[in-house]
């Protein structure tokens, strides 16, 4: 059985006097590959005296581009939409054979379209300290990250967090507690270290 959830997302600017607005790229729009069906979906931008223009990103995301001709005192963006959520099965997927066993080597040509997924950034002690306890023996690929990601829910503490951005991943493995976006980029920073292409979504 599934749910249909609606949702609105509203951002709004105010300006003390009239303002020429660059042009804006919104980037409020479901990826066209989620596994969620958006069973409707509406973008309202105000000032309504405005271009609108739809992109797509080298990932496939949709991009909104707006220009507006004249000056404003307020900028409002508002998305509307109806998602599905449906129970899926995670595990719905297969791995290519090259890649069952852990640790292995992308094919050059992949290797190459997934260059920018794999550039981690230097680790810092904590997160090299944690590269040092995981064991490099040969290991079906699944198994390792349902390991792994089971070490990092064991280990991690979740907060809720206000404060806007990303921690780094030595400050989340040293206070031993963060959001869910700074254990998923934690979780991305040491696949990446341990060769596997990953990307934070």
């Amino acid at each position: 059985m599934s749910i249909h959830v609606a949702l609105t997302h509203r951002t709004s600017y105010r300006y003390d006097r009239p303002v020429t607005l660059s042009p804006q790229t919104i980037r409020l729009r479901p990826a066209p590959h989620c596994r969620t069906s958006i069973l409707g979906y509406s973008l309202r931008i105000a000032p309504e005296t405005h271009f609108l223009n739809w992109l797509q990103d080298p990932h496939g995301n949709y991009l909104a581009r707006a220009v507006f001709p004249d000056l404003t005192r307020s900028l409002d963006v508002t998305v509307d939409l109806v998602a599905e959520i449906a129970v899926v099965n995670p595990f719905d997927f297969f791995v290519e054979p090259e890649a069952e066993q852990w640790p292995f080597a992308y094919e050059a040509a992949l290797a190459r379209d997934l260059a920018p997924f794999m550039a981690p950034a230097p680790p810092g002690p904590h997160l090299q300290a944690l590269m040092a306890s995981i064991p490099r023996r040969e290991t079906r690929t699944l198994d390792f990250l349902v390991a792994l990601n089971q070490r990092l829910a064991g280990d991690i503490g979740y907060i809720i967090r206000m404060e806007p951005g990303v921690q780094r991943p030595d400050e989340t493995l040293a206070k031993r507690t963060g959001s869910c976006r700074d254990t998923g980029w934690l979780l991305v920073e040491l696949l990446r270290h341990l060769g596997f292409a990953a990307r934070f979504v």
